[in-house]
Protein backbone atom coordinates (compact mmCIF):
# COMPACT_ATOMS: atom_id res chain seq x y z
CA UNK A 1 0.00 0.00 0.00
CA UNK A 2 3.25 2.49 0.59
CA UNK A 3 4.30 1.67 -2.74
CA UNK A 4 1.38 2.54 -4.26
CA UNK A 5 1.15 6.03 -2.32
CA UNK A 6 4.96 6.55 -2.82
CA UNK A 7 4.12 6.18 -7.04
CA UNK A 8 1.37 8.32 -6.76
CA UNK A 9 2.87 11.34 -4.96
CA UNK A 10 5.93 10.69 -7.07
CA UNK A 11 3.81 10.98 -10.16
CA UNK A 12 2.06 13.84 -8.83
CA UNK A 13 5.05 15.91 -8.30
CA UNK A 14 6.39 14.82 -12.22
CA UNK A 15 3.48 16.03 -13.46
CA UNK A 16 3.51 19.58 -11.83
CA UNK A 17 7.14 19.79 -12.45
CA UNK A 18 6.47 19.10 -15.84
CA UNK A 19 3.39 22.28 -16.05
CA UNK A 20 5.19 25.22 -17.03
CA UNK A 21 5.05 27.88 -14.21
CA UNK A 22 2.91 31.05 -14.86
CA UNK A 23 4.22 34.39 -15.41
CA UNK A 24 4.15 36.96 -12.86
CA UNK A 25 4.38 39.49 -15.44
CA UNK A 26 0.96 38.55 -17.13
CA UNK A 27 -1.09 41.84 -17.25
CA UNK A 28 -4.72 39.93 -16.67
CA UNK A 29 -5.74 36.74 -15.83
CA UNK A 30 -6.06 33.84 -18.43
CA UNK A 31 -10.03 33.89 -18.19
CA UNK A 32 -10.53 37.78 -18.90
CA UNK A 33 -13.19 38.30 -21.19
CA UNK A 34 -11.64 41.74 -22.60
CA UNK A 35 -8.22 42.85 -21.57
CA UNK A 36 -7.65 46.79 -20.37
CA UNK A 37 -5.76 47.51 -23.67
CA UNK A 38 -4.02 50.19 -23.15
CA UNK A 39 -5.39 51.35 -19.37
CA UNK A 40 -2.97 51.89 -16.90
CA UNK A 41 -3.65 50.46 -13.57
CA UNK A 42 -5.49 52.42 -11.26
CA UNK A 43 -7.31 54.46 -13.70
CA UNK A 44 -11.24 54.15 -15.36
CA UNK A 45 -10.53 53.56 -19.14
CA UNK A 46 -13.73 54.02 -22.00
CA UNK A 47 -13.36 54.09 -25.53
CA UNK A 48 -15.83 55.35 -28.20
CA UNK A 49 -14.63 52.49 -30.58
CA UNK A 50 -15.13 48.61 -30.17
CA UNK A 51 -12.38 46.63 -30.22
CA UNK A 52 -11.26 43.11 -30.51
CA UNK A 53 -11.67 40.57 -27.67
CA UNK A 54 -7.86 39.56 -27.91
CA UNK A 55 -5.95 42.89 -27.49
CA UNK A 56 -8.38 44.69 -26.31
CA UNK A 57 -8.33 48.61 -27.07
CA UNK A 58 -5.35 50.64 -28.44
CA UNK A 59 -7.10 53.76 -29.16
CA UNK A 60 -6.68 57.13 -27.52
CA UNK A 61 -9.56 56.56 -24.39
CA UNK A 62 -12.25 59.10 -24.25
CA UNK A 63 -12.47 59.00 -20.74
CA UNK A 64 -9.56 58.32 -18.52
CA UNK A 65 -10.30 59.10 -14.56
CA UNK A 66 -8.50 57.89 -11.13
CA UNK A 67 -11.18 59.72 -9.21
CA UNK A 68 -14.63 60.83 -9.31
CA UNK A 69 -14.99 62.93 -12.67
CA UNK A 70 -17.83 64.94 -14.51
CA UNK A 71 -18.18 65.84 -18.21
CA UNK A 72 -19.28 64.13 -21.36
CA UNK A 73 -17.52 61.11 -22.92
CA UNK A 74 -18.78 58.65 -26.18
CA UNK A 75 -18.23 55.46 -25.07
CA UNK A 76 -18.87 51.73 -26.91
CA UNK A 77 -16.22 49.70 -24.34
CA UNK A 78 -14.77 50.88 -20.72
CA UNK A 79 -12.03 48.94 -18.12
CA UNK A 80 -12.28 49.40 -14.53
CA UNK A 81 -8.78 48.82 -14.20
CA UNK A 82 -8.87 49.37 -9.84
CA UNK A 83 -9.59 47.81 -7.18
CA UNK A 84 -13.01 49.32 -6.30
CA UNK A 85 -16.29 49.60 -7.69
CA UNK A 86 -17.26 52.70 -9.90
CA UNK A 87 -20.34 53.80 -10.65
CA UNK A 88 -21.12 55.30 -13.79
CA UNK A 89 -24.23 57.38 -14.81
CA UNK A 90 -24.71 57.43 -18.30
CA UNK A 91 -27.36 57.90 -21.52
CA UNK A 92 -28.10 56.39 -24.64
CA UNK A 93 -27.32 58.78 -27.43
CA UNK A 94 -31.30 58.68 -28.75
CA UNK A 95 -32.50 59.56 -24.88
CA UNK A 96 -30.35 62.39 -23.13
CA UNK A 97 -33.28 63.00 -20.45
CA UNK A 98 -32.84 59.27 -19.11
CA UNK A 99 -29.82 58.84 -17.17
CA UNK A 100 -29.05 55.11 -16.13
CA UNK A 101 -26.70 54.34 -13.51
CA UNK A 102 -24.40 51.24 -13.84
CA UNK A 103 -22.11 49.53 -11.19
CA UNK A 104 -18.71 48.95 -13.09
CA UNK A 105 -16.96 46.21 -10.80
CA UNK A 106 -12.72 45.57 -10.85
CA UNK A 107 -12.15 44.56 -14.30
CA UNK A 108 -15.42 45.16 -15.09
CA UNK A 109 -16.09 46.05 -18.92
CA UNK A 110 -18.51 46.89 -22.36
CA UNK A 111 -21.28 48.41 -23.31
CA UNK A 112 -23.14 47.15 -26.54
CA UNK A 113 -24.27 50.27 -27.67
CA UNK A 114 -22.51 53.52 -28.16
CA UNK A 115 -23.63 55.96 -25.10
CA UNK A 116 -22.61 58.64 -23.29
CA UNK A 117 -20.52 58.48 -20.22
CA UNK A 118 -21.21 61.50 -18.14
CA UNK A 119 -20.33 60.54 -14.10
CA UNK A 120 -17.65 58.24 -12.12
CA UNK A 121 -17.86 57.64 -9.41
CA UNK A 122 -15.68 55.46 -7.16
CA UNK A 123 -18.12 53.20 -4.25
CA UNK A 124 -16.71 50.27 -2.13
CA UNK A 125 -19.75 48.32 -2.96
CA UNK A 126 -22.69 49.96 -5.30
Amino acid sequence: MRLKSLALALSTAGLLAAVPAASASAAVPADEPWPPGNCQPGTFCAWPNWAPPNTGPTETPSLVATGAWTGSAPTKQFYNYTSANVELEYHNTWDPSTVITHCATPRGNIFYLQVIVTKVNWHGSC
